[in-house]
């Protein structure tokens, strides 16, 4: 099972918007350099295939920065993920839980007829995982996940 690294989105404080990256550094025990959550040694990550059936769901128009996640692939199962080592380039990392959906999300990507209940719905089991970083090196849209 391999797919890929589509873009990598990095938010530097709380609140603000994320930015695609044209390249990164994942570090063991840090994680995503320059990201509000670095230093826990976790990243984010989520399918495209979701957030385009979300947005072919509802009729909305949700960006791959506003779902909040630092790595966007495509083409892999990333669930199958939770438990295992897996690569993105050269960088190793484990899948460690499913990144659910919260309440903040909901608010954030409701809109019109869409709930802040509907989007949790729409998105449980199916918002990405957290991984630990386990080695360090750069990563870059296109580089393989798996």
């Amino acid at each position: 099972m391999s797919g890929k690294v589509l873009t990598i989105l990095v938010a530097e404080n709380h609140g603000e918007p994320q930015k695609p990256q044209a390249n990164a550094t994942l570090e063991a025990g840090n994680g995503l350099l320059g990201d509000r959550h670095a230093g826990t040694g976790i990243v984010s990550l989520i399918e495209r295939e979701g957030i385009d059936g979300f947005n072919a769901e509802t009729g909305l128009n949700v960006s791959l920065a506003d779902i909040r996640r630092n790595i966007v692939t495509e083409g892999i199962g990333l669930n199958a993920l939770v438990g295992k080592c897996f690569r993105i380039g050269d960088v190793e990392l484990e899948g460690t839980e499913l990144c659910e959906p919260c309440a903040t999300l909901g608010k954030l990507l409701s809109a019109g007829d869409v709930t802040p209940a509907d989007v949790v719905r729409h998105f449980a089991h199916s918002a990405g995982i957290r991984a630990k970083v386990l080695s360090s090196g750069a990563i870059a849209p296109g580089d393989a996940v798996g």
